[in-house]
């Protein structure tokens, strides 16, 4: 067995260069959205098969556009996508909330994703219950009929109340239970904390005010401390649990408009995280809270009220040690858009470029998944042919303290027919493996994106018209947080 030794120190250098074209490390995510069905399943009642079917699907698209992280919503309103002993199973699977598949949708989409070497993130919302009260969709066993306190009712939405330890407690459990029990990377909540205001209406907040003010005078600061308070408590309950796993915040992307403050970004957002959803993310990032932050910048470049490039420059000015994504608004792309800068893909493309010559910023999102089907032709052809020409390892996480694997061993390769089978075998750390190609006789760059073959959690590849004759393959293994072992070579057998 020989283990290649040229340029072995590339793999611990730098591989995300200012200005590179196509870097090596760089999340490139979709969120794969399950409320109301607009990503899986499809509609609500389909088979198991069916289901399973659309899932896998889903995962090859996206692994076809080298996107290297799914974002799978798993409790779009206080239900569950996954085996919990807390909450129904949802509604928008079965058509009928606390009727289970007859499968483990999460486990699936670990077990399928792994296999294309994509990570999972998973992405809970906090506090809402029920989209339209008008509906009767919870279960019996849900906690609302237990503990109906702890609920409030604003415009047609139900949502927990987040004034109360009771709710913060709850939350905290579900986020203990799924990290302990999924191999997932990371836990993941979007910008829905306290909900976007109705106007004339004031959210009902007033009896747990009362009951749990913390001594404080004004509603607003007390409702700010509400999230800053699940937020630290989730981070303690994932450190407690599975200190590996990331937790990231994807907020609507202005966080206060420089009118209101002077470190505020220069838009005219009517809503803003700070003082409208009482999500105080830039405190979240300073206090080391969360790993990663992707504000939500679904504006052009341009926008006169909400510039994606002032914002994106913004986000990547106050990055306090955190690493920081762009969410794009793929789902805008229409010929019929009413907005001329969105009839077009090269918009998404343009975006890209612009935040790959911003060292601050690690990566992209997608919204969302289906975006990538029901457009695939269309914003394909410029991602693949540019932008994501080449697999891309996700970034490790800045906070995360790093788990070093051990190269694997044992790599064989045996060629059968016009098919090469490539085998290894583990070592300790090892959760995913990068497959490396190299034409014999050239420089091993194990830094160059170009020279990924594959990536997946399986300890074997086939490899269709191998030439053993042309090509050198290698292999090394990823640990949980992303962290690269040293290489070694395949044996010909």
């Amino acid at each position: 067995m020989k283990n290649i030794k040229i340029l072995f120190l590339l793999l611990f250098f730098q591989t995300i260069l200012f200005g590179q074209h196509s870097p090596k490390r760089e999340m490139r995510a979709a969120w794969i959205s399950t409320v109301e069905n607009i990503d899986w399943p499809s509609k609500p009642g389909l088979s198991d098969k069916q289901m399973k079917a659309e899932m896998i699907t889903i995962l090859d698209n996206l692994r076809s556009n080298n996107l290297n992280t799914v974002i799978f919503q798993i409790r779009p309103t206080a239900d569950a996508y996954y085996k919990s002993t807390k909450e129904p199973a949802s509604h928008w699977i079965t058509g009928t909330q606390g009727v289970a598949p007859g499968f483990d949708p999460l486990q699936l989409m670990i077990d399928e994703a792994g296999k294309r070497g994509m990570n999972v993130h998973v992405w809970l919302n906090p506090y809402r219950v029920q989209k339209d009260t008008i509906r009767d969709v919870l279960a019996k066993s849900h906690l609302f009929f237990k503990k109906p306190k702890l609920f409030v009712t604003y415009g047609k939405s139900r949502y927990f109340n987040p004034g109360y330890q009771e709710t913060r407690d709850f939350v905290s459990s579900v986020v203990g239970e799924i990290v302990r029990n999924y191999d997932i990377q990371a836990i993941h909540m979007d910008d829905y904390f306290y909900p976007y205001k109705i106007t004339g209406q004031e959210f009902p907040d007033e009896e747990a005010f009362a009951k749990e003010p913390r001594q404080f005078k004004d509603k607003d600061n007390w409702r700010r401390d509400n999230v800053d308070l699940i937020i630290k408590q989730i981070r303690d309950t994932i450190i407690a649990n599975k200190p590996e796993v990331e937790f990231g915040i994807s907020p609507f992307g202005v966080w206060r408009n420089k009118a209101k403050d002077a470190d505020g970004s220069n838009t005219v957002a009517g809503q803003t995280n700070y003082d409208d959803l009482y999500a105080d993310i830039l405190k979240w990032q300073k206090e080391n809270w969360i790993d990663y932050v992707t504000p939500q910048l679904y504006w052009h470049i341009g926008f006169d009220r909400a510039n994606y490039e002032v914002l994106a420059k913004w986000w990547a000015s106050h990055k306090f040690g955190a690493n920081v994504y762009v969410g794009h608004g793929d789902y805008k792309i229409s010929n019929t858009a009413k907005e001329p800068e969105w009839r077009s893909p090269d918009q998404i493309v343009k975006q890209i470029e612009m935040i790959r010559k911003m060292p601050n910023i690690d990566g992209s999102m997608h919204f969302t998944a289906s975006t990538f089907l029901k457009k695939g032709d269309t914003l394909r052809k410029p991602l693949i042919e540019k932008q994501y020409k080449y697999i891309a390892l996700t970034p490790e996480a800045n906070r995360i303290t790093r788990i070093t694997p051990q190269a694997p061993t044992n790599a064989v390769a045996v060629q059968k027919g016009d098919k090469g089978i490539l085998s290894w075998k583990a070592s300790l750390n090892d959760k995913k493996y990068v497959i490396y190609r190299f034409v014999k006789g050239k420089i091993t760059d194990f830094s160059n994106p170009e020279n990924i073959y594959n990536v997946t959690t399986a300890e074997k590849l086939e490899v269709s018209n191998p030439d053993f004759d042309k090509y050198v393959y290698a292999v090394t293994a990823l640990s949980q947080t992303q962290t690269e072992s040293a290489p070694i070579e395949f044996t010909l057998k």
